[in-house]
Formats: structure tokens, C-alpha cells, sequence
């Protein structure tokens, strides 16, 4: 690909050609993926370490620690953030091969129902995530976590574990969910405002 195309698609993921796409760029692309790259590491970083179970034994607080986490937080939300991009991502490179500008995006009908596409496309993913976040992590992170260790053949099946830092933990969790319900209303607005330009409300 020569570099006019890459600087084209580079822009066009940088400058969507709607006032709200370009928001949701600068949402997406400085706070959620800062405040995940930073205070997540800070919030879940050393989680693993400080996960200890009764008896405080290394293959016991693995073995629990694997139970209590099938997938860590920041992998998780990193997968998301990623997934969350493709549609996005893939439109652009498109435009940017058929050496499509910004401002034609919105002009005409082909280019605007599959730049719509991928919005709905992103709105889909997002709620997905929403849907599994609810299913792994739930809403809140209890300070003691019962964990079944009948597959270690220990004397007692089930052993109380403490959860570090398990209050810093459900403010994060509560963050990110505000973040997918802020940038799915972000999506659906987009879609509005696409559609007054179309209809001629808002001028282009």
C-alpha cells in the first residue's frame, strides 16, 4: 500500500466525517484508552500476587485465583477496545483504497450506508461486550471469594480467598461500564446526525 493510502486512511480514523465521529474518536482514543492503559494497571496490576486464599498455599491461591479470574479485566477490555475498532477501521481502509475523501463520505448513498454499517456494527460489539462484562465480572467485586477446590482433593471443598483492593476494583468496573454506555450513545448519535444531514436539517 503506498503511503497516500496509508496517510488517508490514517486521517480518515482520525477525522470521521461526522462532528460526533470525530468525538467519539477523541473519547475513545485519549480517555478510555488511557484511563484502561494506566489506572487499569494500577487497579489490577499486581491483583494475582496479592490474591491469597486459607491455607495461604502458592498452588492453592493459583488454583483459586484461575477460578476467580477465567480472564483477567485489562485483557478483557483491551480485546474490546480492539474488536470495537475493526468496523471503524476497515471502512476507512476501504475509503482509502477507492481514494474516497472525508466530505464524500455523507454524499452519497452507497458510501453512507456502509459508513452507517459500521457504526451499527460498532454499537453490536459494544453491546456484546457490555452483555459478557456483565457475565465475568458482574457489577461489584465482594472482598471474600469462595472458591471450590474439590479438584485439588483437598479436606475442605470450598476456602474462604481475600480479594485485594476489591472497593478500587468495583469503582473501575463501574467506570468501564459508563464508558460502553457513553460510547454506544456516542454511536447512536452519530447515526442522527447522519441522518439530519441527509434530510437536510444540518448542513454538511
Amino acid at each position: 500500500m503506498s503511503p497516500n493510502y496509508m496517510r488517508s486512511f490514517s486521517e480518515g480514523c482520525l477525522r470521521p466525517p461526522t462532528v460526533i465521529g470525530q468525538f467519539h474518536t477523541l473519547f475513545f482514543g485519549s480517555v478510555r484508552m488511557f484511563f484502561l492503559g494506566v489506572l487499569g494497571f494500577a487497579v489490577y496490576g499486581n491483583e494475582a500476587l496479592h490474591f491469597s486464599c486459607d491455607p495461604d498455599k502458592r498452588e492453592v491461591n493459583l488454583f483459586c485465583y484461575n477460578q476467580f479470574r477465567p480472564i483477567t479485566p485489562q485483557v478483557f477490555w483491551a480485546l474490546q477496545l480492539v474488536i470495537v475498532l475493526v468496523p471503524g477501521a476497515f471502512f476507512h481502509l476501504y475509503a482509502a483504497c477507492k481514494s474516497i475523501k472525508q466530505e464524500d463520505i455523507l454524499q452519497k448513498s452507497f458510501y453512507t450506508g456502509f459508513y452507517v454499517f459500521s457504526v451499527f456494527l460498532r454499537i453490536t460489539l459494544e453491546a456484546v461486550a457490555f452483555w459478557l462484562q456483565i457475565r465475568l465480572f458482574g457489577f461489584k467485586v465482594n472482598a471474600i471469594y469462595m472458591c471450590d477446590v474439590g479438584a485439588l482433593e483437598k479436606k475442605f471443598n470450598i476456602i474462604r480467598c481475600m480479594v485485594p483492593e476489591h472497593f478500587e476494583k468495583t469503582i473501575f468496573l463501574i467506570a468501564m461500564y459508563t464508558f460502553t454506555v457513553i460510547t454506544v450513545v456516542l454511536c447512536v448519535a452519530e447515526i442522527f446526525e447522519i441522518s439530519c444531514r441527509r434530510l437536510g436539517f444540518l448542513k454538511t
